[in-house]
This record gives structure tokens, C-alpha cells and sequence, in this order.
């Protein structure tokens, strides 16, 4: 079996599911680095060169909401989700457990 091959697909598969994790875990506020750890101890692999565009696009659509703290040496961006972040996080948890269910099912077979 060609390993890119299945590398590629594995990818292409968790690629969807990065907006839920996301989104799942800013109803605090965050910054960038600190949802990577927090994503990574939950054992799910984003790329801080996927995580942060993915941020500022989320922003950008006004499912987050951003602030610069700079009161350190080092200013950071933090996240929280805003109310419409809140209200497509539900709707794309409840897709994703019928997806589940759909899909366990078919597997099943």
C-alpha cells in the first residue's frame, strides 16, 4: 500500500474535524500556542501552521471573538468564541454525532 497514499487520506479525513476541535475548546478565552498544547494533550495533531490561519479565518466570519493582550513582553492574540461561535459550535457537534452514528453504522456492516 502506498504510504503517502494512505498518509494523504488520513490527513484529508481529520482536516474536517479541526473547526469542531477548535471550536470546542474556546469557551475560555486562549491564544494561539496555548490551544496548540491544549489541542495536543487532547491527542489531536494541528499544525500551528494549520491552527492559526484556521483562527483568523473563524475570527474573520465572527464565530470568534479576538483581543491583543499586550501587557507582557510578548502581546498575544487570545480567542473566545462569540455568541454566533457558540451557536455553530452546537449545530456542528450535533452534525458531527449523527455523522458518527451514520457512519458506525456502515461500518458495522
Amino acid at each position: 500500500m502506498d504510504a503517502m497514499l494512505v498518509t494523504n487520506l488520513k490527513n484529508e479525513l481529520r482536516r474536517g474535524t479541526q473547526v469542531l476541535a477548535v471550536l470546542s475548546l474556546l469557551n475560555h478565552s486562549s491564544y494561539g500556542y496555548s490551544l496548540l498544547q491544549s489541542l495536543e494533550e487532547r491527542g489531536v495533531a494541528v499544525e500551528a501552521g494549520t491552527l492559526y490561519p484556521l483562527l483568523r479565518r473563524l475570527d474573520a466570519q465572527g464565530l470568534l471573538k479576538s483581543e491583543w493582550d499586550t501587557s507582557d513582553n510578548r502581546p498575544r492574540k487570545y480567542y473566545v468564541l462569540s455568541e454566533e461561535g457558540l451557536k455553530m459550535y452546537q449545530i456542528l457537534k450535533d452534525e458531527w454525532k449523527q455523522i458518527v452514528s451514520e457512519i458506525q453504522g456502515i461500518l458495522e456492516v
